[in-house]
């Protein structure tokens, strides 16, 4: 089909359903690997020989291009094509998986998960993007909602689905599966979805911005993880040339015309204290989603299986309860839920304290886990919506394109950061005695980030900012940058919730 089909699309016809579909395997090739890298990280370091420090880099390689290139992907869909760019991700996303699967050492595998994050760059944001762009207005949301659910599914399947496959056929069959889901992906895509693009979308590329974040990021990320090992020369070194990196792109940034991140967002203190939040909250999911799969391993004795299925709970409350949360959210203002979700969140993490060499699933993991899905599920919606309503409406989707790159961010520092903090280095991740007084001090930090998180919002957040009377109505964002992904980075797969007229949805992937 032709751009010329763009908008006009219904839900209730034979291709309307396949496109629905096609943007639900693209994402779920992303959500699954999430859910299932995490439940495979001890298997993969005792096979390949790996210490802790290569096993953070397995994850954060990934996040790290990922972060950086996500707003550059869903501008390349702008202009050269969302179909075009979208495809191109999954086929990258897909050579780069196989590559995953046939790594011979960890260094390698750590290079093919830098270039599967490419790959998701690409990919995430074209996902919503193309919804968007294709469906006629009045089947839009409807569409969004059903692209939610489904993702549900499939997040719901992820753990479950990665512990059986690393209790099997083995750890590289998380990335084999990302095959046949890449190759249903294009097959439906290149007969069934139709070309789009923005027709405005002339300016530059903020290319020299993606690539100073980038490094930036990777430079502090590689200082706080071999810090770990010791304040060396090179943990120094690494660290202030990547401050220097970050001050120089914000310097590029306000200097170019057409900046990746237009800093004057960050004029509207709400914009500003909501993605402080965001960092702190997001940075202590990633750090539990990280630690707790370990734990639960090395520590409790729990099979990959076991420990996948451990998270389920999670995204069960989600599926259940994220739309109402929503609504919620919107009729009470977002002060109150971007609070107690925290604090919930932080009384979830400090009953994973209870989880031991001797734990129990449903007395010690199950409640903890429960308690902290209840959190998030009444802070995830709100967030999205409060990030919305800080700036113009014409600004709605850079705005949770940023939100979204700041809990990516988050999470890729903590990853790097916590398990330094918490004392954990070298092969000591597969001692149990020294996981489990790691995991200890790691969830007591993962505590106070949650615990700040809420006092941030308490202190920034006033009023009913969703209400249209008190503040400028808040729009669904248009997609092209990558809206509806500001779930987790490292989560077991949360689901985003079906969103209503004018409130967006979170994506978790």
């Amino acid at each position: 089909m032709t751009t010329t089909d763009a908008g006009t699309l219904r839900l209730g016809t034979a291709q309307g359903r396949w496109v629905l579909l096609a943007t639900v395997l693209g994402s779920s090739m992303a959500m699954l690997d999430g859910t299932v890298v995490n439940v495979a990280l001890p298997r993969i370091g005792t096979d390949l020989g790996a210490q802790l420090d290569a096993l953070q880099w397995t994850l954060n390689a990934y996040l790290l291009t990922l972060a950086g290139l996500i707003l550059l992907g869903g501008a390349l869909g702008d202009r050269y094509g969302r179909r075009r760019i979208f495809l191109l991700g999954v086929v990258w996303f897909a050579a780069a998986s196989a590559a995953c699967a046939a790594a011979p050492t960890i260094e390698v595998l750590i290079a093919a998960r830098a270039v599967q994050g490419v790959g998701g760059a690409l990919l995430t944001p074209g996902s919503l993007a193309m919804l968007q762009a294709v469906f006629h207005p009045d089947d839009r949301s409807a569409a969004v909602g059903l692209w939610s659910g489904f993702g549900g599914v499939s997040a719901a399947v992820g753990p479950f689905l990665g512990g059986w496959l690393v209790d099997g056929p083995g750890w590289r069959w998380i990335f084999l599966l990302n095959l046949p889901l890449a190759a249903m992906v294009i097959a439906v895509s290149a007969r069934h979805v139709p070309e789009s693009r923005d027709e405005s979308s002339t300016g530059h590329f903020d290319v020299l911005g993606a690539v100073l974040a980038a490094l930036a990021l990777g430079m502090i990320t590689y200082a706080l993880t071999a810090a770990g090992n010791g304040l060396s020369a090179t943990v120094w070194v690494t660290g202030t040339a990547g401050l220097l990196l970050g001050a120089a792109f914000i310097v590029v940034e306000r200097r170019t015309p057409e900046p990746m991140l237009p800093l004057g967002l960050f004029s509207s203190r709400l914009f500003t204290a909501v993605n402080l939040v965001t960092l702190a909250v997001y940075a202590a999911f990633s750090g539990v989603f990280f630690l707790l799969v370990v734990q639960l391993q090395i520590v409790s004795g729990f099979s990959p299986l076991v420990s996948g299925l451990a998270l389920v709970p999670i995204t069960v409350i989600m599926l259940a309860l994220s739309a109402r949360a929503g609504r919620l959210g919107k009729r009470i203002g977002p002060r109150l839920p971007l609070t107690v979700g925290p604090l919930l969140c932080a009384v979830g993490v400090l009953l994973m304290l209870r989880i031991g060499p001797d734990a129990s699933y449903w007395a010690d993991v199950l409640p903890a886990v429960a308690v902290m899905g209840s959190g998030m599920v009444l802070l995830v919606a709100p967030l999205t919506a409060t990030v919305l309503a800080a700036v113009e409406v014409r600004h709605a989707g850079i705005a949770s394109g940023v939100n979204n790159a700041a809990a990516r961010a988050a999470g890729l520092l903590a990853v790097a950061a916590l398990p330094s903090l918490a004392g954990l280095s070298g092969d000591a991740y597969q001692v149990p005695a020294a996981v489990d007084s790691a995991f200890h001090t790691a969830m007591l930090i993962c505590a106070g980030l949650l615990v700040a998180g809420g006092l941030t919002a308490l202190a920034t957040v006033h009023g009913n900012v969703l209400a249209p009377e008190d503040h400028h109505p808040v729009a669904e964002p248009d997609c092209r940058y990558a809206c509806g992904t500001n779930a987790p980075p490292l989560d077991p797969g949360h689901p985003a919730p079906p969103p209503d007229r004018g409130h967006p949805a979170p994506e978790q992937g």
